[in-house]
């Protein structure tokens, strides 16, 4: 099986997004390592989201690649790919939106069978956006709190009430009553970064990922591996 992949990257260091399993990510200090990552993730990430995983080898084809100035060592990423400036079909949004409402969920479990939410063995680390969750419950509140951010990105305004599902729930809704919301128009949003639905929808699901993986292992370093479900599939 032969998978489309972006490329994003600062130098050495790589961010590689699956253009096709959309929230699928490897990072790596060089492409090589992130490429040899990924067949293992996409099988992770079919898994997760319910496709029949491939038996057949997982072989990666760079079709996009962006030149970037942010920390790619930390997930920083102004990436929109060429398929999130078209146009979607209701079943197009149909099906991400599902996956993006399904990520929030599992992410809900899984912070909800964390033993104790404000403890952690994660050493003190600062990123470009200040330090580095390190308990459950900062984890749980950086995930659920870019949801205001991301909407307000393509203009809808909405906030962070609520759980993490609930508050993304409402901004959906509020995305639904805005006039041909499938165009998929793409927004300049802040920093001049460029912005669709399909990009956020994407985005939701990444960033859920990144943070539902440094959780479970957490936890299940801290509390022991059957500690907490692995809801996501994660490779341990």
């Amino acid at each position: 099986m032969k998978t489309k992949c972006f490329w994003e990257h600062n130098g050495d260091d790589s961010l590689l997004y699956s253009t096709e399993y959309l929230g699928a990510f490897t990072r790596g200090k060089s492409v090589d390592i992130a490429k040899l990552k990924m067949p293992q993730e996409i099988k992770s990430f079919i898994r997760w989201s319910g496709i029949n995983c491939p038996k057949e080898e997982v072989k990666i084809e760079i079709a996009e690649e962006k030149v970037s100035d942010l920390n790619i060592c930390d997930a920083d990423s102004d990436a929109i790919f060429h398929t999130e400036t078209l146009s979607m079909t209701i079943s197009q949004y149909e099906i991400l939106k599902s996956l993006a409402l399904k990520s929030a969920n599992d992410f809900l479990i899984l912070y909800n069978a964390i033993p104790s939410k404000n403890i952690s063995c994660l050493p003190q680390r600062k990123t470009f956006y200040g330090a580095v969750p390190r308990t459950a419950q900062e984890m749980y509140e950086h995930t659920k709190n870019v949801n205001d951010y991301y909407f307000g990105e393509i203009g809808v305004a909405c906030d962070n009430d609520g759980d993490i599902l609930s508050c993304r729930e409402r901004g959906f809704a509020l995305v639904e009553k805005q006039q041909n919301f499938l165009e998929n128009k793409v927004l300049e949003g802040s920093y001049k970064e460029l912005w669709s639905l399909k990009k956020l929808l994407r985005r939701f699901i990444w960033h859920d990922r990144i943070h539902a993986k440094a959780m479970y292992r957490m936890a299940i370093k801290k509390f022991g591996c059957n500690s907490v479900p692995n809801i996501f599939y994660f490779d341990d």
